[in-house]
């Protein structure tokens, strides 16, 4: 008989290893950004702008060195020089863009299309540039999307764009007498264009952020991005919803004025109703951007990095609205009761509070990834071209 008291027990497969967690924290202080802050403004100033690729290194590298990724700080390499070389020719594209609408309503639609059919190129090299001179624990990061796909996210954004600007050339006065009597077809092309923007702009930002999460590497991770185009679209209508609500508790705070002032005897129609007014239009302004905006980044942020993994990375942002509305409060009332020198200390507290608030997840050690043989991006043509038409780069 088979003893089974005297069998060997069996082989136990050991439990996997929970991930570590690769924590990012900000470093740097509103003090010391002033004083970089400061003399960027002055040399812009004293260059008439030319010094601004300059600036925006020495912007990135401060921001950059105090980025601590598990401890490890990024490390920004990139040419000022070959930045500069890119901005020349951002200034030389919008300058004759500009010439050419003085020229000509149709002038500048053909200048317009020119920046079309050029720009999806411009973003990737600004992104490849970007990515291709960061470096974290001495790996260089990489943008690998491809030129087609920038056109293809591009696609839902400019075809409405290009209806809207031709219809405008053809309204144009001086080009066509028509088009200052009446409903014309170009007014109707005009307002559908309008209309078609409006309607695929989430569409547009998800495909705008699916291109960039999908190309980040970095070693041999490769990112993924999962983000349904509906989750955008439910986040646009919550956006508006929350710019709706600041609106009509701006109303209602004036309406309380004024019932007050009423109250009082004040007469409504002369200057306290002239003086409430402006109040309630100043408030509106202010609730709506101060709240709207900071919870479209909010959701957005948690959406675009809650869905990004890798073979080894796992992203998790919980950034939260309450936060950030109240931060954002803060930093535009300071900076308009400073005259804009509160600047820099906004922007470091606003980068500590997003930065700190993704945390990594990582499967594997990354003392253990081997750098890629390419190197980094040296092509800094479109650097500039990111930031002039607001892509976000990342958080």
């Amino acid at each position: 008989m088979l003893d089974l008291e005297a069998a060997p027990p069996a082989a136990t497969t050991p439990a996997p290893a929970a991930p570590r967690v690769l924590d990012i924290r900000f470093t740097g202080s509103g003090s010391e950004y002033f004083r970089i802050w400061a003399v960027n403004l002055l040399l812009i100033l004293v260059t008439l702008g030319l010094y601004l690729p300059f600036a925006k290194a020495r912007r990135i590298r401060y921001f950059y060195a105090n980025t601590l990724v598990d401890g490890q700080a990024l490390s920004f390499h990139g040419d000022p020089w070959k930045m500069f070389r890119g901005f020349l020719l951002l200034v030389v594209m919008m300058g004759a863009y500009s010439a050419a609408g003085h020229f000509s309503s149709t002038a500048a639609f053909i200048a317009f299309l020119i920046l079309c059919a050029v720009w999806p190129a411009l973003w990737r090299a600004s992104l490849q540039f970007r990515l291709g001179n960061t470096s974290w624990r001495g790996l260089r990061l990489r943008f690998e999307g491809s030129l087609k796909d920038a056109y293809l996210a591009c696609a839902p954004s400019y075809l409405p764009a290009m209806a809207l600007v031709g219809a405008a050339a053809l309204m144009d006065p001086g080009r066509n007498a028509e088009a200052a009597r009446g409903f014309t077809p170009a007014m109707s092309l005009y307002l559908a264009g309008a209309l078609c923007m409006l309607l695929l702009a989430p569409w547009s930002l998800a495909l705008f952020k699916r291109y960039q999460h999908n190309g980040y590497r970095i070693a041999g991770q490769h990112a993924r991005i999962h983000l349904p185009a509906g989750s955008v679209y439910a986040l646009a209508l919550k956006t508006v919803g929350v710019a709706l609500l600041a609106v009509a508790v701006a109303v209602a705070v004036v309406a309380l004025l004024f019932f007050v002032a009423r109250a009082m005897g004040a007469n409504w129609r002369g200057g306290a109703g002239v003086l409430l007014t402006s109040l309630g239009a100043a408030l509106s302004y202010l609730l709506v951007f101060a709240a709207a905006l900071p919870y479209g980044a909010t959701r957005m942020q948690n959406l675009a990095w809650n869905g990004t993994r890798s073979e080894a990375l796992g992203f998790k942002s919980r950034l939260k609205f309450r936060a950030l509305f109240g931060l954002t409060l803060k930093n535009w009332l300071l900076t308009a009761l400073t005259l804009s020198l509160y600047r820099p200390f906004a922007a470091v507290a606003t980068a500590r509070l997003r930065l700190e608030a993704v945390g990594i997840g990582c499967d594997e050690d990354p003392a253990d990834w081997l750098a890629t043989a390419s190197a980094g991006h040296a092509d800094a043509t479109g650097d500039i071209a990111g930031d002039f038409f607001g892509i976000d780069m990342g958080l």
